[in-house]
């Protein structure tokens, strides 16, 4: 039984499970996301690790989305009351959206808080989208929708109950993958190599993810793979990934991204899943 996210994301992997899961291998006894992010693949294993007792370890650089993972899995029934009190309203939007633009804002909540905060935006903003400016504030637009749940009961608790003995934390994958060997299974869904030079729609930290880090990761992913790690990693599907990438097991998989405003405009894309398991 496969437990959905409790967050709309953008790039999220739950279209493509149908591809990925024939991929992870049977066992390991560890499993290990440097990207967090939706969790979604994480989500489609959390019965199979807690039957069979693998631990799992969550990461992401973004401090406010492992703040509200931790929240869902430690407070859900509280976290849910204070999601209760939200509003589907611009200007309300604009109010707590604006809370991380002065110094006694955001600061000042406490982490139910701010994890309700970051709920909240994610089910009102445009398409789900998280992406903050050079000074790491989240400017993504008010979204239109009809009736936007924003206290998904059902949702928060079954994601509570999965991530209970799931160690969370916010690091750089640097620190993440040098600790990752034998045994282990390392799923990776980084910030993509742009299709093209006006790609770059986001910034998912206020630092960036450039080339030098998608360098920087490829090296890192060849070195956990020869101490006996095994791992996917999605990307985008273009010359340049399969430069980073040559030796391993490269597979193009369709995607829909829903980014552009203009439904018209949401194509499939090629995407790719990088492997040693093949």
């Amino acid at each position: 039984m496969s437990v959905k996210p409790f967050l709309k994301w953008v790039g999220g992997k739950r279209q493509l499970l149908d591809k990925i899961s024939p991929l992870i291998p049977a066992d390991y006894q560890r499993y290990i996301e440097p990207f967090a992010g939706g969790g979604a693949v994480f989500f489609s294993l959390s019965c199979q690790l807690q039957r069979t007792k693998t631990p799992a370890w969550l990461n992401d650089i973004n401090p406010e989305l492992i703040n509200a993972y931790c929240m869902v899995r430690d407070a859900p029934q509280a976290l849910l009351e204070d999601l209760k009190t939200h509003i589907y309203d611009k200007d309300y939007f604009l109010a707590i959206r604006g809370l991380d633009r002065t110094p006694d804002g955001l600061a000042s909540l406490s982490p139910l808080k701010r994890a309700s905060r970051f709920i909240y935006l994610n089910r009102t903003a445009f398409n789900g989208l998280y992406r903050v400016n050079a000074r790491g504030q989240f400017n993504v637009p008010f979204g239109r929708y009809k009736n936007p749940l924003i206290a998904d009961i059902r949702t928060i608790l079954a994601c509570s109950a999965a991530l209970q003995n799931v160690q969370l934390g916010c690091a750089s994958f640097t620190e993440i993958l040098c600790k990752a060997g034998a045994g282990d299974f390392v799923y990776l869904d980084p910030p993509y190599i742009p299709l093209n030079d006006t790609s770059y729609f986001t910034s998912y930290s206020h630092d960036g993810f450039g080339i030098a880090e998608q360098q920087a990761l490829a090296g890192m992913i060849a070195e956990m793979a020869a101490r006996g790690a095994r791992f996917i990693a999605s990307n985008a599907y273009v010359p340049a990934v399969a430069e980073l990438y040559d030796g391993f097991k490269i597979i193009e998989v369709k995607a829909t991204r829903a980014i552009n405003a203009d439904k018209n405009g949401r194509q499939a894309i090629s995407e790719a899943l990088i492997t040693n398991l093949l």
